[in-house]
């Protein structure tokens, strides 16, 4: 009986992590848009991470002590450097190309992590299911057509290139954590991560010379940085960090294509963005993609640990 009720869980956690990955994710967008109005990109992240993972390492203490963060130097390694390509060079190159592209621009060019996944694993010799990758091209097509109108904003090149290096930093973070030693707790692991990104992220910003003004930071943007310590730091963070080692990462990655409409439709609730006929079409097109991945990857490994995409060490 307890090997059924596990086995009934386990989707059940699957799907739920995955939603709030999907909701969460696409609203940080905004909330780093809004946060970045008053702060410095990196320094921004700096106290996101650093406080998000304060204040998960008092949580996990409390409640298993000391032990929970037992782990070998190799391990704390994996996990450091993993938080690095994740959050110092992936969130925060996201933050700064959001000074001069829109959140919802941003969310739409993250779109193209699953590509880079499906590159990486033809690397290793890992070959998807021609659904998945069909899923993966049909996706990123929708991101093209959404890209194309761009929201009806004029686009800076800066910005572009940017959060396509950020997405590339993002997918080896991704890819490399099933793939290198990790520490066994995976809320410690998110606790390394975000700890060390975090650092990572405030030597970044003070050597580029970023400075952060106390008293000219509005209330908006700190509001903004609550919710991405609490919210997009604690749950969705954790969340995600979970699915990697407990779904298929080409599932975990059709987040990319969830946010975008995430994204979108804040945009039109909270700035009075216009929905063009091209976000709709392209709205349409990537929620097929995801349907395509989704549904291949369920049938073969969805709720199993990922215990093929991992490296014995």
């Amino acid at each position: 009986m307890s090997a059924n009720t596990t086995d009934t869980r386990t989707p059940l956690l699957v799907w739920g992590a995955l939603a709030i990955v999907y909701v969460v994710w696409g609203s940080t967008y905004l909330g780093i848009r809004i946060a970045i109005e008053t702060m410095p990109p990196l320094l921004h992240g700096a106290m996101r991470f650093v406080t998000a993972a304060l204040l998960l390492a008092g949580f996990l203490v409390v409640r298993k002590g000391l032990s929970a963060f037992k782990m070998s130097a190799r391990q704390f390694g994996g996990a450091a450097l993993v938080g690095l390509l994740l959050l110092t060079g992936g969130n925060g190159m996201v933050a700064v190309a959001e000074q001069h592209i829109s959140s919802g621009l941003a969310a739409l060019l993250v779109a193209s992590v699953p590509l880079w996944l499906v590159v990486f694993r033809f690397v290793v010799r890992d070959r998807p299911a021609v659904l998945t990758l069909a899923g993966v091209l049909v996706g990123f097509g929708g991101v093209a057509a959404l890209s194309l109108n761009g929201g009806g904003e004029a686009a800076g090149t800066t910005g572009i290139v940017v959060i396509l290096v950020a997405s590339l930093s993002w997918s080896i973070g991704s890819f490399l954590s099933s793939r290198i030693p990790m520490p066994g707790n995976v809320w410690a692991a998110s606790t390394v991560e975000m700890l060390v990104g975090g650092a990572g992220l405030a030597v970044t910003g003070l050597s580029i010379g970023e400075r952060l003004d106390l008293a000219a930071v509005s209330g908006r943007s700190w509001a903004a940085l609550v919710y991405l310590v609490l919210v997009g730091s604690l749950v969705g963070f954790t969340a995600y960090m979970w699915l990697l080692g407990n779904a298929p990462i080409s599932l975990v990655s059709t987040y990319a294509y969830v946010n975008p409409i995430v994204a979108v439709i804040l945009g039109v609730l909270v700035v009075n963005e216009h929905v063009t006929p091209q976000i709709v079409v392209g709205g349409l097109v990537i929620l097929v993609g995801v349907a395509l991945v989704v549904s291949t990857e369920r049938r073969s490994k969805t709720v199993k640990p990922v215990l093929q995409e991992k490296v014995k060490v």
